[in-house]
């Protein structure tokens, strides 16, 4: 017998306007071990369906199931975001603490670790992440790639289920996408990842699907055939 999916969401609809559906019946389902691309042009709803995963948007129609629970309201979502890890696309969204530790340590501790036990986990996270002697460093003086980093580590720190990951390799030079790569490729969670960087997605993600004209289409085959305006 299969193991439930992960999430799963089912006729979603979505609109910042009437006029421009962004979600339009959608339907997605992510099983446990599966890293999937989530690919489209800019401006398609790739961010905004991460959002309604986390319940940061709220759908206009639809059901939303995260780890076999039906999400409606706040207190649903509430219950599932310190399984659910995401990497938001901007890093200076994710981190606001005045150092890296502490920024890092702030998940563990509103999980309810100890101190101690929050910064063996921070240092255990920086140190996976080839961040080590980084805890005291000042966020907001950090590379663009080195905010990357510390923005996954927080997101890891938390031991999450499943990973949400909107662009991470933005502002990553070649050695540290590498590296990143490696990493995501050994982790065990599911991940649904967002990017334009196709080689990255290539080495890391287990199957991808399109968002095109609010709906998601499975295949890369289908979706190249889209964009040039053919049928398969």
């Amino acid at each position: 017998m299969s193991a439930p999916d992960l999430i799963v969401l089912r006729d979603i609809c979505f609109a910042f306007s009437p006029a421009k559906p962004v979600l339009n019946h959608a339907d997605f389902s992510l099983a446990a071990g599966e890293k999937v691309a989530l690919t489209g042009p800019n401006g398609a709803g790739k961010s905004t369906l991460l959002h309604i995963m986390m319940g940061l948007q709220i759908p206009t129609t639809g059901t939303i199931t995260i780890l076999q629970k039906t999400c409606k309201t706040e207190k649903d979502f509430s219950t599932i975001r310190g399984k659910v890890g995401l990497l938001f696309q901007d890093s200076d969204d994710q981190l606001f603490c005045p150092t890296v530790i502490e920024d890092v340590a702030f998940g563990p501790l509103n999980l309810g670790y100890s101190d101690a036990d929050a910064l063996e986990i921070s240092h255990k996270t920086l140190t996976d992440l080839g961040l080590s002697g980084f805890e005291n460093r000042i966020t907001h003086q950090l590379s663009g790639g080195e905010k990357r980093l510390v923005a996954l580590a927080t997101v890891l720190a938390m031991a999450p289920e499943i990973l949400l990951l909107d662009e991470p390799t933005n502002g990553l030079d070649h050695i540290v996408e590498n590296r990143l790569t490696s990493i995501l490729q050994n982790l065990p969670q599911a991940m649904v990842i967002i990017s334009h960087n196709q080689p990255f997605l290539d080495q890391v993600a287990s199957r991808q699907v399109t968002l095109h004209n609010g709906d998601l289409i499975s295949g890369h085959e289908t979706i190249k055939n889209i964009t040039a305006g053919t049928t398969s």
